[in-house]
């Protein structure tokens, strides 16, 4: 079955950096876009970044410049470095899926930006 498990997430100080990574199994990897949503205490979950099986991306504007997407279709795997951190970058990092119009999200992985 589909599995999303994210890693990487911490503490960090403002204007500090974090690599997150998502590994996936349980589908062809390579012929699906992944992203990476985020939410905040009190607030809705929001898409962060994208990158589509072509390798294209989108950004959030909140993170343009700051953020970027990736991904390995050799070891299944999407990252998102994130460099330049603000606390208002604090919230737990969801990595996403949709296949055959089913969403399919990892457990999630903290993300805390404070001094």
């Amino acid at each position: 079955q589909v599995q999303l498990v994210e890693s990487g997430g911490g503490l960090v100080q403002p204007g500090g950096s974090l690599s997150l990574s998502c590994a996936a199994s349980g589908f062809s990897f390579s012929d699906f876009a992944m992203s990476w949503y985020r939410q905040a205490p009190g607030k809705e979950r929001e898409l962060v970044a994208i990158i589509f099986s072509a390798h294209n991306t989108h950004y959030a504007d909140s993170v343009k410049g700051r953020f970027t997407i990736s991904r390995d279709n050799a070891k299944n795997t999407v990252y998102l470095q994130m460099n330049s951190l603000k606390p208002e970058d604090t919230a737990v990092y969801y990595c996403k899926t949709t296949i055959a119009w089913r969403h399919y999200w990892g457990q999630g992985t903290q993300v805390t930006v404070s001094s």
